[in-house]
């Protein structure tokens, strides 16, 4: 489905910013929704989405074990 969305966990993305992830939830939420922009009517719940997906995305990076990575990745705030 989304093939812009790049991969964001290590060590294929060795950091990865809260612009990143943001930006891949962006992507998602725009091709699940069909809307590149919402209509303002739709602007709140599009934006809620952004956000619920967004912290899914750093949920499922800060929770992933890495084999042959000597440590866990930062949890971001």
């Amino acid at each position: 489905m989304c093939r812009s969305i790049k991969t964001l966990r290590p060590p294929t993305t060795p950091e990865v910013s809260d612009e990143d992830i943001r930006a891949a939830a962006l992507q998602y939420v725009r091709k699940v929704s069909g809307f590149r922009a919402p209509a303002a009517h739709n602007r709140e719940v599009f934006d809620q989405a952004v956000e619920a997906v967004a912290a899914a995305t750093q949920d499922l990076l800060d929770g992933l074990q890495i084999r042959g990575s000597a440590a866990r990745r930062p949890t971001h705030t």
